[in-house]
């Protein structure tokens, strides 16, 4: 029963959210179409570019013919189709030029496709204004995804182990004697805390515990700080019973 009021719990939060996307490129359009199907109550789809030839070949929410057109706008008929309970909004102004009074208005932010400098600004709005802010970015083979969920709670549901009934001399040592029942459960709160996306990148990589955080960290981070981007391809820099996260996307 725990279980399934927590997932109610997340589908109402869910269906209550409203969703800022900037970026309508592949992995934008992509973002979105799971965003509208999952039935988040709305969502702006925010895009200064225009589209391109290749855009019509990678981003499925554009028509062929609309080559030169807003890329934002181009895309809302489509993906407004997808689920017409979903209030679906386009923007074609850059998200540069926005101020911080207007990201307040959503509950989440993902980010694709832009700047170092400007995702680390609206990382630094919605952190301290207790924004949900995702980013991402695909090239080639290679991508990164970076989430500051800021102080995320949540609860998991572990199997129940209990201490076996009149343990005898033969029943070796205690820890070997305890019974593990799948059908018993126990729901474990958690508390994850998120750094912003400025101190995942000013990282001091002479600390000996973010040294050994290193190796299970994929090269493919470096390569993309290389590149102007950031990736820890899903994998936090974590470390402490207290179960501290340094800049992370998590699968």
């Amino acid at each position: 029963m725990g279980s399934l009021w927590g997932y109610r719990g997340s589908l109402w939060g869910l269906r209550a959210s409203r969703v800022l996307l900037v970026g309508l490129r592949g992995l934008g359009a992509e973002v979105a179409k799971n965003l509208i199907l999952a039935g988040v109550k709305g969502l702006t789809m925010m895009d200064h570019q225009q589209v391109s030839p290749e855009d019509t070949r990678a981003q499925f929410l554009v028509p062929a013919g609309s080559v030169g057109r807003n890329r934002a706008e181009a895309s809302l008929e489509r993906a407004q189709n997808l689920n017409p309970m979903v209030d679906v909004k386009a923007d074609p102004e850059n998200v540069e030029s926005k101020p911080e009074a207007f990201f307040t208005q959503f509950d989440a932010v993902c980010v694709t496709g832009c700047s170092r400098d400007a995702m680390m600004r609206i990382d630094h709005i919605c952190h301290q204004n207790g924004i949900k802010f995702f980013a991402g970015d695909v090239f080639g083979y290679h991508g990164y995804t970076f989430a500051d969920l800021g102080e995320h709670d949540f609860v998991e549901e572990k199997t129940k182990v209990t201490k076996a009934n009149n343990p005898t001399v033969d029943d070796g040592p205690g820890a070997k004697r305890a019974k593990v029942d799948p059908n018993e459960t126990t729901m474990v709160k958690k508390r994850i805390h998120f750094c912003p996306l400025k101190d995942a990148l000013n990282l001091d990589w002479n600390n000996e515990q973010i040294q050994a955080a290193m190796k299970r960290t994929s090269p493919d981070f470096f390569l993309l700080q290389a590149w102007g981007g950031v990736s820890i391809w899903g994998r936090a820099l974590y470390w402490g019973d207290g179960g501290q996260y340094w800049g992370a996307g998590q699968h």
